[in-house]
């Protein structure tokens, strides 16, 4: 058997304040799913993860949090460039941290960098 991936884990500090800020980027996650330990959300075919460090602690209680910079980011289509700038305003307007205001790449894109509550780089972009 081939494996496939199927989920990508995100460990966070504050369940209610990281859903809150990826249902800004659209995600569709249950008001409820605020006071879980883990969650999933389905992109598609590959399920988004968010788990408490207590969740990875009960069954690794050896693991620690990484430190220095991002290991892995999410990006998310924003279909257009007044779309990348237009979700940068709504998250940044939120309270939420921008950490690379919208540019227009080399590479072709309108490009952004915000980071959620745990300090996970989310990158927003469009085709120019």
């Amino acid at each position: 058997m081939t494996p496939r991936l199927a989920g990508i884990e995100i460990v966070v500090a504050d369940m209610a304040a990281s859903l809150a800020f990826y249902r800004l980027l659209g995600l569709d996650i249950l008001a409820d799913a605020d006071a879980e330990q883990h969650v999933e959300v389905d992109l598609g075919g590959v399920r988004l993860l968010f788990d408490l460090p207590s969740t990875i602690t009960s069954f690794d209680p050896t693991w620690t949090p990484p430190s220095g910079g991002h290991r892995v980011a999410l990006a998310f289509d924003c279909g257009t460039p007044d779309g990348v700038d237009a979700v940068w305003e709504a998250v940044t307007a939120a309270g939420y941290t921008g950490h690379l205001q919208p540019w227009d790449a080399f590479w072709g894109q309108r490009y952004a960098v915000l980071h959620d509550p745990d300090g996970s780089t989310v990158d927003l972009y469009a085709n120019v």
